[in-house]
């Protein structure tokens, strides 16, 4: 079979010559030749800084303007009600973006390649054109972010957008990955603000424990407060980051040797994603959470407005700042996802390696992409407050088809070798998957019949989803048992490669399969129609 062709870089599938090469990151170089052991603690310690950053800078690119006003909204209008809902998404995240490094390392080609190659160009285009619709919004929020931040800060957003917009151009189209990336942990340093912003306002521990070990809602589960975890669930896992994480990993050129170094990197990015959103939801929490600002909030000036008047002029301005970086590192991040995806569907240079002259067409996407969403932000009257509503709940609802894709191609033995989902891993993400996809239903069917009880729906819905599951278990593995164990798909997994993508046989999907796909496009379009017609109920609602 192909993939059986010698793991060589002549027998692989890499598109962009200069996703090949030695590893030049933030902190260090590794030569593409090293086969050195790494013995001692130092060592490993001084190739775990080479290597990092692609899942550090897409975790905390996740804590995006849009995170971090989700979680203000979470902190002013539920106080720590919704805490538990944090660490829950530690293992998705981890899951998700796991099975991203492998194929990243092992295929050395983007996701959006990927899925064009293996299931054709109806199923890349649709995957592509969620991702750049999504994405899209994402970049527009980000800049609603940098308005309102530096508007509290007395900068207007005629002049802080269009600035905004030539840094973010100017800091990624430098012709170095290493420069590109030092700048990016400049703003993952930055996060951390979230700390002396907690110090400052210093909450009780007690509540903060309750919080984390308690489900519920302040109020009672409904469709607005099912729309608000949809959107802590799109804002802290999200599609594009499926497709960033893999082409950045590709960028930066690491291979199946530093596969467990990059699940190092992006476990602690996962672990500060949710340390500093749950300090968001804390802190203003405490600071409005009895005040009479308490279940109004608004946006995120109004957030580090309330933070002055009530905690002192410092927590206001570190709100404010806090907004600006996250907003920043999220529409680069964004951004960028984009242009690797256009990239991988399109056939053209796409690194950060490459100069602007070398690159056209990729840095042209990105610059192009934040023009036209910062242009948008500065239109008089644009509906800024709908459109930060809707894009992380819509994030929420199309994850699962893109959790979907990954898991097939995880699946994929042509595509991964040796390197194929373990079963246990193949149960934890489908459980994910079925998880987000009740919550996006109990989220359409509440938006439907208003008058619904929204908590008995919910355990209706759960008894079925385990009894589903429990039958599905249940079948595979007797299936399973008269089929034997799969056997190991043959390789050295240190050296296995994927080989040169057209020389692979295209998987042919049963007609359950296919139909199921056929299904899962259909719900996920009524539910994104649903989430949108919430979207401009509550909009007109606040408006009124």
């Amino acid at each position: 079979m192909a993939r059986e062709l010698p793991p060589t870089s002549e027998t692989s599938a890499v598109l962009d010559s200069a996703h090949t090469g030695d590893i030049r990151g933030a902190f260090g170089t590794i030569s593409q030749h090293d086969l050195g052991a790494r013995s001692t603690l130092r060592a490993r310690l001084l190739t775990l800084l080479a290597i990092m950053g692609p899942g550090l800078i897409v975790m905390i690119g996740d804590n995006d303007a849009g995170g971090v006003s989700t979680y203000a909204q979470a902190g002013q209008n539920f106080g720590l009600s919704l805490l538990w809902t944090l660490p829950l998404l530690i293992p998705v995240l981890v899951v998700n973006q796991e099975m991203v490094v492998r194929l990243g390392a092992v295929t050395g080609v983007g996701h959006a390649r990927l899925i064009n190659e293996r299931f054709g160009r109806f199923w890349g285009a649709f995957s592509v054109g969620d991702l750049f619709i999504l994405n899209f919004l994402t970049i527009a929020t980000e800049f609603i972010g940098v308005s309102l931040s530096l508007g509290y800060l007395g900068v207007s957003q005629y002049v802080s957008v269009p600035v905004a917009a030539v840094a973010l151009i100017l800091m990624t189209a430098t012709g170095s990955f290493r420069r590109w990336e030092r700048f990016m942990f400049v703003f993952v340093f930055a996060n951390f603000l979230v700390i002396p912003l907690a110090i400052l306002r210093h909450p009780a521990i007690g509540p903060i424990v309750h919080g984390f070990v308690t489900p519920g809602v302040r109020g009672g589960f409904n469709s607005t407060s099912v729309l608000l975890i949809m959107a802590i669930v799109g804002t802290t896992v999200a599609p594009w980051q499926l497709f960033f994480q893999q082409s950045n990993i590709v960028d930066k050129r690491i291979t199946p040797r530093w596969v467990n170094y990059e699940r190092t990197d992006t476990v602690l990015g996962s672990l500060v994603t949710v340390l500093a959103a749950s300090l968001l939801i804390v802190v203003v929490s405490a600071a409005l959470g009895s005040t009479p600002l308490a279940g109004h909030f608004q946006n995120g000036a109004a957030v580090a407005a309330g933070l002055q008047r009530y905690v002192g002029r410092a927590a206001g301005v570190l709100f404010a700042i806090i907004l600006l970086n996250a907003s920043i590192i999220g529409a680069a991040s964004v951004t960028l996802a984009t242009s690797y995806a256009f990239g991988d569907m399109f056939g053209a240079k796409h690194s950060l390696h490459r100069s602007w002259r070398d690159a056209k067409f990729f840095y042209g996407v990105f610059a192009a992409m934040v023009v036209v969403a910062a242009g948008i932000v500065i239109i008089p009257g644009a509906p800024l407050g709908l459109i930060t509503t809707a894009v992380q709940a819509l994030a929420g609802v199309l994850l699962p088809s893109a959790t979907v894709f990954l898991l097939l191609l995880c699946n994929d033995e042509a595509v991964l070798g040796p390197w194929v989902n373990r079963p246990w891993l193949n149960v934890v993400a489908s459980v994910i998957v079925g998880v987000l996809l009740m919550m996006s239903l109990i989220l359409m069917v509440t938006t439907l019949f208003t008058h619904l009880d929204v908590r008995t729906f919910s355990l209706g819905l759960g008894a079925v989803f385990v009894i589903t599951y429990l039958v599905a278990g249940v079948w595979m593995a007797l299936r399973r048992r008269r089929r034997g164990p799969r056997p190991t798909p043959p390789g050295d997994r240190a050296t296995w490669r994927m080989p040169p993508i057209n020389l692979l046989h295209r998987p042919r999907w049963s007609r359950g399969t296919l139909a199921g796909m056929y299904v899962l496009r259909g719900y996920l379009v009524l539910a994104v129609v649903m989430l949108l017609v919430k979207a401009i109920q509550l909009g007109l609602h606040h408006h009124g």
